[in-house]
């Protein structure tokens, strides 16, 4: 008797059924037009939920200036999930070169150099040199919105660990105690806009993958000093949840790195909240199904009204 064949992973059903279109590199897809129907509900979901907060909307490409990246001090803790922008820089006699390895089927990138702009590693990296020219931050502090496809050198056969995603993000600048308080308001929002939306959850206290064994004195330090929390939803698995949203207080990381002082001269402290929009689509198809039609009343009014 011949054996049962195997289950079909989540990934292989999400190709299945058309809604990751397959490219031929692991975690970059094609997204069918049902899947971004719930991405950008997710979307106005979180508009509605933080909208009456007045925060100043910006949208940054997916690309950011090498220069800024450099100085953002992301090659220090993060070097294996960075990404540049190479470019065609040789002559003719290189561009023949090129295309005769292209016929061979051989490495035609020889020629090919770093350009001055580097891929997104997180919506709001783009955000702070910005802010640091206006000068300093008023009494209240300032209040950012902000969504960007994002790149991250981590390919996976999880589909929840996309290379290119969408992070929607909201950027807290003030002092320690301002910043904390929108972390923990958001932690609130947060837990209550995912259960509402029926998924199962635990916040939990997280940190950065950072690189080699510095890094992972940088990662027991954020813990201990409860500076990441993310939001879990089991997609892969149970035993290994998926972080959908993280809370972070950067302190006076990037206010001391870029400049960005309070109204009384001293360094601005940062906090964000950010919503992997694709993750927590990913969550809503583990959990309800995939077919969107057959999800719970209650979800469907939470996202489609």
């Amino acid at each position: 008797m011949s054996e049962a064949p195997a289950p079909r992973s989540f990934l292989d059903r999400l190709f299945d059924r058309g809604l990751l279109i397959r490219t031929g590199v692991d975690g970059l897809y094609g997204r069918s037009g049902a899947f971004e129907s719930v991405v950008e509900a997710l979307d106005r979901l979180v508009s509605r939920i933080g909208g009456a907060d007045g925060a100043e909307v910006l949208r940054f490409p997916p690309g950011m200036a090498r220069a800024s990246f450099e100085r953002s001090g992301y090659l220090k803790g993060f070097p294996h999930l960075a990404g540049t922008v190479h470019s065609f820089c040789g002559n003719e006699a290189d561009h023949a070169r090129l295309l005769a390895c292209l016929d061979a089927g051989e490495d035609w990138t020889a020629k090919q150099a770093a350009t001055d702009i580097v891929l997104t590693p997180a919506a709001c990296y783009p955000l702070y040199p910005v802010a640091a020219a206006r000068g300093r931050l008023p009494e209240d502090g300032l209040l950012f919105d902000l969504q960007s496809y994002c790149f991250r050198h981590e390919p996976s056969l999880e589909p929840t660990r996309m290379q290119l995603f969408r992070m929607r993000e909201y950027v807290r600048m003030g002092t320690p105690e301002q910043v904390l308080a929108f972390r923990e308001l958001w932690l609130q929002r947060g837990t209550t806009m995912m259960s509402d939306l029926g998924l199962p959850l635990a916040i939990d206290p997280a940190n950065d993958p950072f690189f080699g064994r510095a890094g992972k004195m940088l990662a027991n330090n954020q813990r201990a000093q409860a500076l990441k929390f993310e939001l879990n939803v089991p997609v892969n698995s149970e035993d290994k949840p998926t972080a959908c949203l993280s809370f972070n207080y950067h302190q006076d990381h990037f206010g001391t790195t870029w400049g960005i002082h309070q109204a009384d001269g001293s360094v601005a402290h940062t906090a964000c909240v950010g919503f992997g929009l694709e993750r927590i689509t990913l969550a809503l198809l583990r959990h309800h199904g995939l077919d969107l039609d057959a999800w719970p009343a209650e979800v469907r009014a939470q996202l489609f009204g």
